[in-house]
């Protein structure tokens, strides 16, 4: 029996390690590292005179690796070199660098294990020989710029590699196969908001990967037979993958989501955890009945929890263990009966602060004698269109999406009970 795993702190972006290396005052950088920063300060420019690059001055006496922002050194082999380099200030009013990254620059940066480059304008292709040539890297962020072209395939050969980000550029083509089986060290992969295309790559066996965002791209194909175990953030949202989700999900994943998509097939219990606290699978094409019951290792959700089942294709009745979610949405979909009155006890004492139950086939809304005058304050009910005269505290709530109707025509809920296809 699979039982959920706490942390606390089950995200994160970045895992970045921090060198706190300070270099010796007799000691000056090498030659080859000294040129090779000449070189990507003549590739890149600071968007706004005055910015990053204003404390790279060769001409100063003074140790680059204390003088210069963003350069960190240590010695190795008695020679002192470039460990760690951020290009950019990554202040939220800077509008960061421009121009491309000079491979030639970079490959002589031979012990270089960080590489980040802040949100800016860079654009160009990624070096492609950069995993051949900087195999000591564990850190790879170059977000929120320009860049284009594929990614490289040598980022395979860094078995060192902990983190790899590449979100929010224009990077083209799939994503290599061995990037998610041949890196033993990997553990945040994030390649969301370009428009990679082609299929997820398998998992090998012993993947540790902790943290995967993929979303907002142009993949396709079915999913990966099986997920790392170690995953505690896994988003998919926003591409255009399609067939059954069969995953026997980890024990430590906290974030799912799979929305906007077009996976098929029933909602099975294998996705159904209390460690999920969110769960976003909205906007697809799951189909038939959630199960009646889940295992005994589900504890029920909590504070702070979040399932969107929205716009789907689901029936059947409403189960009761969704009662302790504090953020619900079933509607648009084809749900039928009552809703559970656990459901409604919970929005009433305000453990449910929102239930979204609009646009589906439900007959009724028990509620008790103390309850239906008002909601608790922050607590959202929207039970429109549905097969019944809803009570008024069930609309007041409501998105502008609902709708005008109230109710469904009496007609659709017939056909619907009898079996037949409602457009």
């Amino acid at each position: 029996m699979l039982h959920c795993h706490i942390f606390r702190h089950p995200f994160t972006l970045f895992l970045t390690l921090i060198l706190t290396i300070s270099p010796t005052t007799q000691q000056q950088l090498t030659t080859t590292d000294l040129n090779a920063l000449h070189q990507l300060m003549y590739s890149l420019t600071d968007v706004k005179t005055g910015g990053f690059f204003s404390t790279w001055d060769f001409s100063s006496p003074e140790n680059a690796c204390s003088s210069f922002a963003g350069v960190t050194c240590a010695d190795v082999n008695n020679n002192l070199r470039v460990v760690s380099l951020y290009l950019g200030t990554g202040l939220s009013d800077s509008p960061g660098l421009a121009g491309t990254i000079s491979d030639t620059g970079l490959y002589d940066l031979t012990e270089l294990t960080q590489l980040v480059l802040f949100p800016g304008i860079v654009t160009g292709f990624i070096p492609s020989e950069i995993g051949h040539r900087l195999k000591n890297l564990r850190v790879i962020s170059l977000t929120n710029n320009r860049l284009t072209g594929a990614i490289p395939e040598s980022i395979s050969a860094l078995q060192n590699l902990h983190t790899l980000d590449l979100s929010h550029n224009k990077l083209t083509g799939r994503i290599p196969a061995m990037l998610t089986s041949a890196l033993p060290e990997l553990r945040v992969l994030v390649l969301s908001d370009n428009k990679l295309t082609g299929e997820i790559p398998e998992f090998s066996d012993d993947s540790e990967l902790m943290h995967m965002d993929l979303r907002n791209n142009m993949l396709t194909g079915t999913l990966p037979e099986k997920i790392p175990a170690t995953l505690r953030y896994l988003s998919l949202s926003s591409n255009g993958l399609w067939g059954p989700v069969n995953w026997v999900t980890s024990a430590y994943l906290v974030y799912l989501d799979l929305s906007m998509n077009k996976f098929s097939g029933p909602i099975k219990d294998t996705l159904l955890r209390s460690c999920t606290s969110s769960m976003y699978l909205q906007r697809n094409n799951f189909s038939g009945e959630l199960p009646l019951q889940l295992p005994s290792s589900f504890s029920g959700y909590g504070a702070g929890s979040t399932v969107d089942l929205s716009h789907n294709y689901l029936t059947g009745n409403i189960p009761n263990y969704l009662n302790s979610v504090e953020t619900l949405f079933l509607n648009n979909n084809h749900f039928i009966g009552k809703v559970p009155e656990s459901y409604v006890s919970n929005v009433f004492d305000g453990m449910m602060r929102t239930l979204y139950l609009q646009h589906n086939y439900l007959t009724a809304f028990p509620m008790g004698d103390g309850e239906g005058t008002a909601l608790p304050d922050g607590v959202a009910l929207c039970l429109s269109y549905n097969c019944m005269v809803p009570p008024a505290v069930g609309l007041t709530a409501c998105p502008v999406s609902a709708g005008g109707p109230v109710t469904r025509p009496l007609r659709q809920c017939d056909l619907f009970k009898s079996g037949d296809t409602i457009g």
